[in-house]
């Protein structure tokens, strides 16, 4: 078993739909059954200066 943790999206960024699950070509993507795209979600980091409140 991996010990990688996989954050589920919680909608389609495209149509905006709930109804996703695990691609199964692709470990880190994932498929909308509503509009039939497959995407990939992924964080690449932080900024380096942080975020400011106003």
């Amino acid at each position: 078993m991996s010990t990688e943790m996989r954050a589920a999206p919680l909608y389609c960024p495209y149509c905006g739909e709930e109804d996703l699950r695990p691609h199964e070509d692709a470990h880190t993507a994932w498929e909308c059954h509503a509009c039939a795209r497959v995407f990939i979600v992924k964080f690449t980091g932080l900024l380096a200066r942080g975020v400011v409140s106003r």
